[in-house]
């Protein structure tokens, strides 16, 4: 009898993680113009323009959606969002649970948005007497004792972390053993975790370094090209 080889796993593509960053600009620019109803059809060279990237690297970064265009048209809007919503996974809202309801936590929970991204957080966690049983922007908050009994049984696979630095590895530990598999971290520190646990890392504070030093450096060169623009003109 001919040998019957199984069947192989499908190839999964490694997406850059620019690109991953770069689609939901193009999206919320497609609903806009969507929303306008300028047009029906829309070209990289337009969302390129709009969005200061190179026409080209709009083409790459959709072209890993299996998109296509439509000659002398473009794409179609719609269904360009829907690609886009479909290959991101925001037309499967996937539920999560949020650990630390400070300031920032709060905010989150109030971030309607994450449902049109396809991110439900239905259930928030906090060692804070006055919070715990409240409900915040629609959302229950319960004990951090209970985390690892409601992941297990409800089969949370995202967390959100936002608590300071003391308590983030102990808390990180916490939610990777009842069954967290990706962590959104807006802690202050990087968290260590196991190989097959997806973490990513919001450091706000980090982002606000690289802010203040972009400004510095553009106010230095404003400076030099007033004092160079002056010198030229007593030349």
């Amino acid at each position: 009898m001919p040998k019957v080889e199984a069947p192989k796993d499908p190839v999964i593509k490694a997406i850059p993680e620019p690109t991953l960053r770069r689609l939901p600009l193009y999206y919320q620019y497609l609903k806009k113009i969507r929303d306008e109803k300028k047009s029906d059809f829309i070209s990289c060279t337009q969302i390129g323009n709009a969005l200061s990237i190179l026409p080209i690297q709009v083409r790459k970064d959709l072209g890993v959606t299996d998109a296509v265009g439509k000659p002398k048209l473009g794409y179609s809007i719609d269904e360009l969002i829907a690609i886009i919503e479909d290959f991101l996974g925001w037309n499967n809202t996937k539920d999560a649970y949020l650990v630390g309801v400070g300031h920032l936590g709060t905010a989150l929970l109030g971030f309607e948005r994450f449902k049109e991204y396809g991110l439900n957080i239905i259930a928030a966690f906090d060692i804070d007497r006055e919070k715990v049983g409240s409900t915040i922007h629609g959302v229950k908050v319960f004990h951090i004792g209970k985390l690892d009994n409601m992941v297990k049984r409800m089969g949370i696979k995202i967390g959100i972390l936002t608590v300071p630095s003391a308590p983030a590895q102990d808390l990180t530990n916490e939610m990777v053993h009842a069954g967290i598999e990706a962590i959104w971290n807006f802690s202050p520190v990087k968290v260590a975790v196991p190989p097959d646990i997806i973490v990513q890392h919001e450091n706000l504070a980090s982002s606000l370094v690289v802010l203040s030093k972009k400004l510095t450096l553009a106010r230095t060169t404003q400076s030099q090209d007033g004092v160079n623009n002056g010198n030229d003109k007593k030349i």
